[in-house]
């Protein structure tokens, strides 16, 4: 009989032991399993924070290029002017310079100095009148 109960205290451990391996086993990985849950919701309420940030940042920056564009107009520069009172206007007709352009394709016996025929004529004779810019 005394031997019978040899196994029976080793028959005890086993099970107990078994039960310990799978404790180790599981218990890490149910924390972990909430660890990781825990961080994907900090995570996923930091991406929601920076995306409404980076919202009204789209929203402000639209904003200051409505006004800028509204800044830009012909007739708000005329008001700054006005307003600053630096005394710019147009230039007088004085200070224009006109320069007359020769055709690209001018033969070479004809002299440096004689002017240009008027838009109609080298439009006329297919000679390009003007540059694009």
């Amino acid at each position: 009989m005394a031997r019978n109960k040899k196994h029976e205290f080793s028959s005890r451990l086993g099970p107990g032991l078994l039960a310990l391996a799978l404790f180790a086993l599981f218990v890490p990985l149910g924390i972990g399993y909430v660890w990781f849950k825990d961080q994907n919701d900090v995570l996923g309420g930091q991406v929601k924070k920076q995306e409404t940030a980076l919202k009204v940042l789209q929203e402000e920056n639209h904003g200051l290029r409505d006004h800028l564009a509204e800044l830009c107009l012909p007739d708000a520069l005329d008001k700054q002017v006005k307003k600053m009172n630096l005394g710019l206007g147009p230039p007088l007709q004085s200070q224009i310079v006109r320069l007359a352009e020769t055709p690209a394709n001018v033969p070479a016996n004809v002299p440096a100095n004689v002017p240009a025929a008027p838009v109609e004529q080298r439009r006329a004779q297919g000679v390009p009148s003007e540059r694009n810019y």
